[in-house]
């Protein structure tokens, strides 16, 4: 009878625990006949046990796994911080008014399933943007680090003063991006999106480019690029209805021209 009424359930529909719930409640006075939802899900998982599932249709459960989804400990999801960090509370005061340009702010846009990404920097005082092509859009953090010396060596050092990111594990690598850039990277405290606010803004502009719940793996470096430039074109009201590469490019007037900045070069030649 017990056999009988877990099967009738299951072909309702019904989960193990609704079931456990069902049988106390509808032979309170029998205590044999209580099983705990755990039990079914053995039942119907391991046969070899004598259980019920050489006796049930093929998708027995609502999920219709024919395997048991393994459960991993508590500790094991958890991710593990990142060692070493200099928090943002110890950034110099000029990287908060913007009074002093070369002060960064970056993250991460990623893809269907987090499979996928692209990086994303922005200058504080002028959100002029760089995006980094990430290699089959993996974002491990060897090829985030590499990404990031690769970027900002391109750039005058006068507009390399500092890069805030969040706690993600893709900076696991950040004292090595510190120390070949001579460049401070300073951290957010957890779940904190304002405190990179100008890359916060940013990210939500790119997803006109790069929708969520799409692979970025298809996105190539020119892509990537050209995306970049068109937002660095772009006037902005915080900027005096200056485009971002144009305040850049006045910051950085007494340097020679680099990768980064020829775009505006170049439109200011045609």
């Amino acid at each position: 009878m017990l056999r009988g009424f877990v099967q009738n359930r299951l072909g309702k529909k019904w989960s193990p625990e609704q079931i456990s719930q069902a049988l106390r409640a509808e032979f309170p006075d029998q205590p044999e006949r209580h099983v705990v939802h755990e039990t079914i899900y053995q039942a119907v998982y391991r046969p070899d046990l004598g259980g019920l599932a050489r006796d049930l249709p093929q998708k027995a459960l609502r999920t219709g796994r024919r395997r048991r989804k393994p459960h991993r400990h508590a500790d094991s999801r958890r991710p593990q911080p990142l060692v070493d960090m200099t928090m943002i509370d110890a950034r110099p005061a000029e990287v908060a008014d913007r009074s002093v340009p070369g002060h960064w702010e970056g993250d991460l846009i990623t893809g269907a399933y987090n499979r996928s990404a692209i990086g994303t920097l922005v200058e504080r005082s002028s959100r002029f943007t760089i995006l980094l092509h990430l290699p089959d859009g993996r974002h491990t953090a060897d090829l985030v680090r590499d990404a990031l010396v690769e970027a900002f060596t391109r750039l005058p050092i006068a507009v390399r003063r500092s890069l805030t990111w969040d706690q993600g594990k893709e900076m696991a690598l950040h004292a090595q991006v510190a120390g070949t850039l001579a460049m401070p990277v300073f951290f957010c405290q957890k779940a904190s999106p304002w405190q990179r606010p100008s890359n916060e803004n940013t990210n939500g502009l790119l997803r006109q480019y790069f929708p969520k719940g799409t692979d970025l793996r298809v996105h190539t470096a020119e892509r990537i690029a050209a995306v970049a430039a068109e937002l660095n074109g772009r006037p902005r009201k915080a900027l005096g209805w200056q485009t971002p590469a144009q305040r850049l490019a006045r910051i950085t007037a007494q340097t020679a021209p680099t990768p980064a900045l020829r775009w505006e070069a170049e439109q200011d030649a045609l």
